[in-house]
């Protein structure tokens, strides 16, 4: 690779991302000086012109983006190619550009989770249970078909949600159960739950975490802890967060980017903290 490159990260809103203060504290820790990272505000109407004029201002060539929503499925029409993962649940959270300019999607999200798990020493599980049915539930689910021996129950709100998490489950191999929203209480009894939903919407069940409960992964980074979250700490249940994802997601992203691995999760973790 050219000593000097740049990548971005995409989507809409953008103002809040973090991926800026993960990716460049990753550059500075490898010696990249010459690499830069930004972000931009671009919404799914303006994605393909964003593609159509990639590089055109004579700057150092483009290493990779990083997607966020509406983007992550919004994009692989643009791309000359995907990997299995991304394929999986159609959606592309990392592009990265060979010299000749093909970009090539992936998804880091899932293996991110994986990792994220793994670190809290989650490892095979015999069942699980999802809160929540939208895109992050499909990773999710994507996840569990890598960890999960048994069944998955998923809590929704609506009998068309229910319909998708079916799907999904029958596209990713999962054997899943669905369940209504008002019974999500029952969930907290798994050994691994799954909490991908936006924030405040949890929060009623945190008086419901049981005496012995197993591990949470919250997918929420702000406010943080929730009070689900809390609870089950306090319980003495182990915590995954969401910037225990963010950061694992963007070690995977930095090492596909730079073609540098392991990228150096700890310098990053450090930046995260101190923003």
């Amino acid at each position: 690779m050219s000593e000097n490159r740049r990548a971005a990260v995409l989507g809409s809103p953008i103002a809040h991302s973090l991926s800026p203060v993960l990716h460049r504290a990753a550059y500075r820790e490898l010696g990249l000086s010459g690499w830069t990272y930004d972000r931009f505000e671009v919404d799914e109407t303006a994605l393909p012109d964003f593609f159509k004029h990639l590089g055109e201002d004579g700057g150092p060539a483009w290493a990779g983006l990083s997607l966020t929503m509406p983007l992550k499925r919004a994009v692989i029409p643009l791309l000359d190619e995907i990997t299995e993962t991304a394929a999986s649940v159609e959606a592309v959270n990392t592009v990265v550009f060979t010299d000749d300019g093909r970009g090539h999607g992936d998804n880091t999200d899932i293996p991110g989770m994986l990792a994220a798990l793994r670190e809290r020493g989650v490892g095979r599980v015999a069942r699980a249970a999802v809160l929540g049915a939208g895109a992050t539930a499909s990773s999710a689910l994507a996840a569990l078909s890598r960890i999960c021996d048994g069944e998955v129950t998923a809590y929704v709100r609506s009998e068309a949600r229910a319909a998708e998490m079916r799907q999904w489950g029958e596209r990713l191999g999962v054997a899943v159960r669905t369940a209504d929203w008002g019974d999500a209480a029952e969930a907290l009894g798994a050994p691994l739950v799954i909490a991908t939903t936006p924030a405040g919407t949890t929060d009623a069940l945190a008086a419901s975490v049981p005496d012995r409960p197993g591990a949470l992964f919250d997918v929420l980074y702000e406010p943080w802890p929730t009070p689900l979250a809390a609870a089950w700490a306090a319980r003495g249940g182990s915590v995954v967060g969401g910037l225990d994802l963010l950061v694992h997601q963007a070690v995977l992203q930095v090492e596909r980017m730079t073609g540098r691995a392991p990228a150096p999760l700890a310098a990053m973790r450090e930046a995260l903290a101190a923003r």
